[in-house]
């Protein structure tokens, strides 16, 4: 590298540092005035909603194989790495050719101004945060790489005061970017208040239940409980920001091919009959042997109730659920109205929903995976046809009606365990939501299939424990898994991934025994 290009590059590094610092200020005031104003128009949920909306099916089911329910800040943290790219770019740019990198500062804020207007909670506000992001970061990063250029009179006594200095305000201006990022959060007024409101919230009382047989649980540790907790259960969807829905202001539109619109609001919903059934809920993104499943107790209305004061035409045969925060789902009619338990749920392991699995209300429907049926913070239920609308993520290339597959899992051993020598055992949980399961093999090695001892089933929409007694000898040993259907279906060991209709395939574990 010649002398004249490593001077040229001295010189931009400061100017990149100072670019960066004024991006991370107009991020951390962008976030405070979405904070003011609106948590959806936030910059980052902006432009991440926005990734989210132009993702491919299979760009959703590699983000998820990755990062699993670690997906959303996943793509914050790539948001910002991007964020900082573009900003040091920038930087060079003002510095060699101004005004050209504030251009592209104020740029993107006025890019995120425009996405914010296409979400589908955008209101007359919602461009403002991004654009105050980009006019202060373009405004700030201008400023201090002024500071940079030559004086016109004696430079060599200016250079490297004025260089300390910039690196100094450059640092000012992080902190006072991670400041207002703070106060942004402390400042979420909106969330705070439905918090408040969903922890004084006193759930009505069941007039039906599902009893939990005390057996359903094997009781074997490292085995998944049949209950999931709370705490524990999977959370895959589209809210970058978790939506703040007031049961006060909550309501739920039914329209579209009905004889009768029906409009119902949270006093109308609670005092309704109230069913609390337990449910398993997978994710369509759940690999073969993942976790994207879990098990709980719902509380809610039979949508079948709601759909019936609608009246649906005989034409109609899909009900698109819609949430607050854009996101749809398609789901086939003969799901709602049948016999199987899908509610709208206002309870989950009797508490009120938690606010990132859908509160104040959601949809629960067994035998569907979650992207066709379980709609979180659900304002709206139309009714229509497959041939007239897509929902979200069908849209997008997944199948139309995403029945769950039959499915087990070994849970233990773990995979990476230390297994000794003698009586050990071999557990995990099998489903198919809706049909339910009849038995469950193991295969070890490659011996002949071993039936193992099933929990009693709480009922067909629920997964179940199941248990192997083994003698572990000494060696690396294949363990395999297997279900058998209530219908006489055995599960396929045929491996395909999750795009688009479910994973299919045998859980396989290799184990080392001392």
């Amino acid at each position: 590298m010649t002398p004249a290009r490593t001077r040229t590059r001295t010189r931009d590094l400061p100017a990149i540092v100072a670019a960066i610092a004024a991006t991370v200020l107009g991020a951390g005031v962008g976030e405070l005035a979405a904070a003011l104003i609106s948590p959806s128009a936030s910059p980052f949920a902006v432009i991440g909603g926005g990734m989210i909306d132009i993702a491919p099916a299979w760009g959703k089911d590699l983000a998820i194989s990755l990062f699993g329910t670690g997906d959303k800040v996943a793509l914050l943290v790539g948001i910002a790495v991007l964020l900082l790219a573009v900003a040091g770019a920038a930087g060079v740019l003002e510095r060699r050719r101004p005004p050209w990198g504030r251009v592209v500062l104020a740029a993107l804020g006025v890019t995120g101004a425009f996405v914010s207007l296409a979400r589908p909670e955008a209101g007359l506000l919602s461009p403002v945060p991004s654009l105050v992001a980009g006019a202060v970061a373009a405004v700030v990063a201008a400023l201090l790489i002024a500071r940079l250029r030559p004086a016109p009179v004696a430079p060599e006594t200016s250079t490297g005061p004025t260089r300390r200095g910039v690196l100094a305000l450059s640092g000012v201006a992080v902190l006072a970017g991670a400041l207002a990022a703070a106060g942004s959060v402390a400042l979420s007024s909106g969330a705070r208040a439905v918090s408040a409101v969903r922890a004084a919230l006193r759930l009505p009382a069941p007039t039906t239940t599902t009893s939990v047989p005390a057996t359903a649980d094997l009781g074997i540790g490292g085995l998944s409980p049949v209950i999931t907790p709370t705490a524990e259960f999977y959370r895959i969807d589209t809210a970058l920001v978790v939506p703040q829905v007031d049961p006060a202001t909550w309501s739920l539109r039914v329209h579209g091919l009905v004889e009768q619109e029906v409009v119902l609001r949270w006093d109308d919903l609670v005092a309704l009959p109230q069913k609390e059934t337990v449910a398993t809920l997978v994710c369509v993104s759940n690999e073969v042997g993942g976790d994207l499943i879990g098990n709980a107790r719902w509380l809610g209305v039979p949508i079948r109730d709601i759909l019936a004061r609608a009246k649906p035409t005989p034409e109609a045969d899909m009900v698109l659920s819609h949430s607050i925060d854009g996101f749809t789902a398609s789901t086939p009619l003969e799901a709602l109205t049948d016999d199987r338990d899908a509610l709208l749920a206002i309870g989950m392991n009797g508490d009120p929903l938690p606010l990132e699995h859908g509160f104040p209300v959601r949809m629960v429907v067994p035998g569907l995976y979650g992207y066709v049926s379980a709609t979180k913070w659900v304002t709206e239920l139309e009714v229509t046809r497959y041939d007239r609308a897509e929902g979200y993520w069908t849209s997008r290339g997944w199948s139309e009606r995403g029945p769950v597959k039959l499915q087990s899992r070994i849970d233990v051993p773990r995979a990476g365990a230390r297994v000794e020598a003698g009586d050990a055992v071999i557990a995990g949980v099998a489903w198919q939501t809706h049909v339910g399961v009849a038995g469950v093999e193991v295969q070890i090695d490659d011996g002949p299939w071993q039936p193992a001892t099933l929990a009693p089933a709480i009922s067909a929409d629920t997964w179940v424990q199941w248990s192997l007694p083994w003698t572990a000898t000494s060696g690396s040993h294949t363990v395999r898994c297997r279900a058998i259907s209530a219908d006489g279906q055995t599960q396929t060991p045929d491996r395909a991934a999750p795009a688009p209709d479910g994973a299919t395939g045998y859980d396989e574990l290799t184990i080392s025994v001392p």
